[in-house]
């Protein structure tokens, strides 16, 4: 699958805040920190790595569209992909 530069940036811009989220949530749990502050940055983590993965099977779809049946998936394998983040 192509992803078009701005996309990707943004993919990736995505993907390495949630990498400092995590390395955040591993220092809470090292500091005890409260459950719930640890918690709450789960959550956050999980929503930013949900929307780059949302980011990607749009960019599939798109394609998809555009391309027919020349497209680099099927529409059942992008179902799948897509319910897999569900």
């Amino acid at each position: 699958m192509d992803i078009e530069p701005a996309v990707s940036r943004d993919i990736i811009t995505r993907l390495k805040r949630a990498r400092g989220q995590i390395d955040g949530i591993i220092a809470m749990i090292e500091d005890d920190r409260p459950c719930v502050d640890v918690v709450t940055q789960l959550a956050a983590v999980s929503k930013a790595l949900d929307r780059a993965g949302f980011k990607v099977v749009a960019t599939g779809l798109r394609q998809c569209i555009v391309e027919g049946e020349n497209a680099p998936m099927t529409e059942e394998q992008l179902e799948k992909l897509f319910l897999s983040l569900a």
